[in-house]
């Protein structure tokens, strides 16, 4: 199904549990044309933005070795991945400022934290798709250096991992639910004004904290 399509019919959904200020805007963050038209539609109708959440990505032609994986799955997969959420962010930043509490939400993995790939203890330690991981990794990085860039306004930015979810991006074999992923992702999105901003938050690799190592 289409992308129009496939986001019109989630918007009815919608609607037929009553959320009528709901619409779809098409946005491809491999595009800059793309991002530069849906932040020109989504401006002419708000003035502000309280949340942004990057939440697209790709995992990349399997498998992924790191000596034999051609050069080119790292460039697609890091271009949607990582680079999309810096070009899609930085076009959004000026509505984010106009809100009074803004919140970015990066929607990242477990397999992208180093110190969990390095953990032989670790339930996915095997798990290793070398660009999708060094896409997540690149995007744990940029969220901390871009929370720390905004420490002094009132955006915070946080990394939230899902968890392994059945969704379309692993043929549904993932055993989480979409509303527990979904409730983890607007968890961070609502943060009070006291809520922290620079951290990696995961209740699958962290039940007991909620808090990933990086």
């Amino acid at each position: 199904m289409p992308r129009q399509e496939k986001g019109q019919a989630a918007i009815n959904q919608l609607h037929e549990v009553g959320l009528n200020q709901v619409e779809a805007i098409e946005i491809d963050v491999d595009n800059s044309e793309s991002i530069t038209a849906a932040r020109k539609i989504l401006g002419e109708k708000i003035t502000k933005l309280d949340v942004l959440i990057n939440n697209a990505g790709i995992s990349g032609a399997m498998p992924q070795k790191a000596l034999e994986s051609n050069v080119d799955i790292f460039r697609q997969v890091f271009k949607t991945n990582f680079f999309g959420v810096i070009e899609v962010t930085q076009a959004f930043a000026d509505l984010l400022r106009q809100s009074s509490e803004p919140r970015i939400v990066n929607v990242t993995s477990g397999l992208g934290s180093l110190a969990l790939q390095n953990d032989p203890s670790w339930k996915h330690f095997l798990v290793k798709p070398s660009a999708y991981v060094a896409s997540k990794a690149a995007l744990n990085a940029y969220t901390i250096v871009l929370a720390y860039d905004l420490r002094d306004t009132a955006i915070k930015v946080n990394a939230v991992d899902p968890g392994y979810t059945a969704t379309d991006f692993n043929n549904h074999t993932g055993p989480g639910t979409v509303q527990d992923a979904a409730a983890r992702v607007v968890k961070a999105a609502v943060l009070g004004p006291d809520g922290p901003t620079g951290q990696f938050f995961s209740d699958d690799n962290s039940p007991e904290t909620g808090i990933s190592p990086w």
